[in-house]
């Protein structure tokens, strides 16, 4: 079973790389511990957090809520980290909404024609697109160089 995340506010960025690895991340800029810990318990979520005081929280303490105390302040450490304590993998890159943590659902390039820039629409063919927040993404540049960075994360995580 994939885990799924809740991110604190202290650890933002690190929601974005999640869910760019394809993996359930919900991130609230502005949430109490209280809230945080109990979206947790009632989705099944771990949190992420760099703040040892919901560690100590009864239900973290306890283990009915997984948690994760993030120990770097670099992004990419801190997913280095997750990715290490919870054996992920990039299978299921670039499938969830990098803004809104929603499913992608594939759209066909005529589905899209007006909704893309000109040029995207003559030089791309495949598209998803975000149910929630309706963004459409497509494997331009943007996405070569996300997709380069999480090879050499994984690269330099393999050599480690």
């Amino acid at each position: 079973m994939r885990p799924k995340f809740i991110v604190d506010a202290n650890v933002g960025k690190l929601a974005r790389w999640l869910r760019m690895m394809g993996y359930d991340t919900l991130f609230f800029n502005d949430i109490d511990d209280g809230a945080l810990v109990s979206i947790g318990l009632k989705d099944r979520r771990v949190v992420l957090t760099k703040d040892t005081q919901i560690t100590l929280r009864r239900l973290v303490a306890s283990g009915k809520v997984k948690a994760l105390l993030i120990k770097d302040d670099d992004t990419k450490t801190q997913l280095r980290q997750v990715v290490e304590a919870f054996n992920l993998n990039r299978r299921l890159q670039f499938t969830r909404c990098l803004e809104c943590n929603e499913p992608l659902v594939p759209r066909t390039k005529d589905e899209v024609r007006d909704l893309v820039p000109p040029y995207v629409y003559k030089t791309q063919s495949r598209y998803v697109q975000c149910p929630a927040c309706n963004r459409i993404y497509w494997r331009g540049t943007h996405w070569q160089r996300m997709n380069n960075e999480l090879e050499m994360f994984e690269e330099a995580a393999d050599a480690a």
